[in-house]
């Protein structure tokens, strides 16, 4: 029995696994028994964390003097995916997504392999770097960035629209055009080459192979910018699910969805935006074959979806099928699950860090508010990385790992042996900063009663972090969630859905791409490397209110 609130709100607790990350944008493990995890900063550097919590101070992979990327408020280009081979622990071989910029200024997106050097298990050969695919991106925003192995062993990408807004491109937009690679879902076979010299091979299954007027790699097409994308692990015992691949498909200006990617789908984009026409003359004109989301939400929900996984791990029974994903943009966190009769999916917030069912060691009340991504570790349990300032150099993100408080598995159920790995780098134990529930709990009283303020379903009203030392600036104030307290008001709209109360000094944030500089960074002390901060402009009078006037200008 899973523990809600009176409003049907799952009731979930978090752990803090990393912190003093900058936009970290993916945790991977390579499936090689050893439960490392690499986590990326969008920079371009990965860090590789070892089961003990600890971090190598030396990264996995360090390509920040080639990846395009900036100081910009919510600028999508810079380090975006990767993916380990299926037989990475005999080859040694894993896939990269980045932008960068040519010898002729062109803005690309390039999709590499590398390999793993031979003398150090913790250390990627820079050297060793093939290039497999280069797109020439007509705008700086949805630039896509997923890269997953399937369970057929081929390596799909996930392709953005070439950026805009309505993709103006042509007379159908990128995304309905299938002879150009933006728009879509690739896959490719990573372990030959072409007829012609290609640097790999077109699987003899894609949908259209046959068709002269269509790229050959093209699997589906229809996207806008496809945020996070996983494949299910299938239920453990039945294996049900294994295989399906959901994605969060970034809206335009009206709505959000979720959809699952099947072979030769068109996902609608440009003639529909979620279950809605967004171009009228194309939406009545097109297919009637066109794949649906399995859920869409509209703006009152949120306002940019960050794609999660299905949950398939051991700690947490309870959650066993839930498909959990959040909002970039409000930091909410939601689920969904099937109904096995009707085959539709059903969304249930999701609440974090509830004092009643959260008071037990090292779990945490809060977390930082711009969800940029999600993760699965080697043994299936689920994490989320958010930051509380959306700059891919602001070293303000955090990953977390999801625990069920209602059911966890018996003691000694879920216990795995990590394959030993030589360690060359000194390793860097992780000192937790989030306050824990029973922290929080057995503080003293305050003389004041707490200022009131709104809160969002499932979690939390946006707060501004403490600053450290009381040195900060007062230029920039770190967003984080926090739990609703019982005699918190909250507001309603004619929907009947819960907001919180924006601040008249809160930021607007979106996942486009920004001309606005992000303002000064307050000191704080880090375990990365920060060199990159100096970098920021110290301005940041342009910041406020610039990006939201510009949201349906590039979104």
């Amino acid at each position: 029995m899973r523990i809600t609130d009176r409003r049907g709100c799952l009731q979930l607790c978090l752990t803090e696994v990393a912190s003093g990350l900058r936009n970290p944008v993916l945790m991977l493990h390579a499936n090689d028994h050893t439960h490392r995890m690499f986590v990326a900063e969008q920079v371009g550097v990965i860090w590789v964390y070892l089961p003990d919590g600890s971090r190598l101070e030396e990264p996995f992979l360090d390509i920040k003097s080639i990846v395009l990327a900036t100081p910009w408020i919510g600028d999508e280009r810079g380090f975006l995916g990767m993916a380990f081979h299926p037989n990475y622990k005999n080859n040694g071989k894993f896939y990269i997504y980045y932008s960068y910029m040519d010898k002729k200024r062109v803005e690309k997106i390039r999709i590499s392999e590398l390999k793993v050097l031979a003398s150090d298990a913790n250390k990627a050969d820079p050297r060793s770097e093939r290039n497999l695919l280069e797109l020439e991106e007509p705008a700086a925003n949805h630039n896509g960035g997923q890269l997953l192995f399937g369970v057929d062993g081929y390596l799909y990408l996930f392709i953005g629209d070439g950026g805009k807004a309505g993709d103006p491109f042509g007379k159908f937009g990128n995304a309905q055009n299938k002879s150009v690679l933006l728009g879509k879902v690739l896959k490719i076979d990573v372990d030959g080459r072409g007829p012609d010299g290609e640097p790999y091979r077109i699987p003899p299954d894609n949908p259209f192979v046959s068709d002269p007027e269509a790229r050959p790699e093209v699997y589906a097409y229809g996207v806008r910018n496809m945020w996070r994308c996983a494949v299910d692990r299938g239920d453990p015992a039945t294996r049900k699910g294994r295989g399906r691949i959901f994605c969060g498909d970034v809206g335009q200006n009206r709505f959000e969805e979720v959809d699952i990617i099947v072979k030769g789908g068109n996902y609608g984009w440009r003639a529909r935006e979620g279950f809605e026409c967004y171009d009228t003359k194309l939406c009545h004109n097109s297919s009637l074959d066109d794949i649906l989301p399995i859920f869409a939400y509209g703006r009152n929900v949120g306002k940019s979806v960050t794609g999660g996984y299905v949950y398939r791990g051991c700690e947490s029974p309870n959650l066993n099928g839930l498909y959990i994903f959040g909002d970039f943009m409000n930091g909410r966190l939601m689920a969904l699950r099937e109904d096995e009769k009707t085959k539709r999916w059903k969304k249930q917030d999701i609440c974090i860090g509830s004092t009643k069912a959260c008071a037990f060691p090292r779990m945490i009340r809060s977390y930082s508010k711009f969800i940029i991504s999600f993760a699965e570790d080697e043994a299936g349990e689920l994490y989320f990385m958010s930051t509380s300032y959306p700059s891919a150099f602001a070293p303000h993100g955090s990953l977390y790992k999801f625990v069920d408080p209602a059911r966890r598995a018996p003691p000694g159920k879920c216990k795995y042996k990590p394959v030993t790995v030589k360690i060359k780098s000194k390793q860097i134990a992780f000192v937790p900063r989030a306050k824990t529930v029973l922290e929080f709990l057995n503080e003293p009283s305050p003389t004041k009663p707490p200022q009131k303020s709104l809160a969002p379903p499932g979690a939390a009203s946006t707060t501004s972090a403490k600053k450290s030392n009381k040195t900060a600036s007062s230029k920039i104030k770190a967003s984080t969630v926090k739990p609703a307290l019982s005699n918190k008001k909250t507001l309603k709209t004619k929907a009947g859905v819960e907001h919180h109360k924006p601040k008249q000094n809160q930021q607007k944030v979106t996942r486009d791409p920004r001309t606005t500089p992000a303002p000064s960074l307050p000191k704080r002390k880090s375990s990365q490397p920060t060199g990159a901060e100096k970098l920021l402009p110290k301005k940041s009078a342009q910041a406020k209110g610039a990006l939201g006037r510009r949201r349906k200008e590039s979104r």
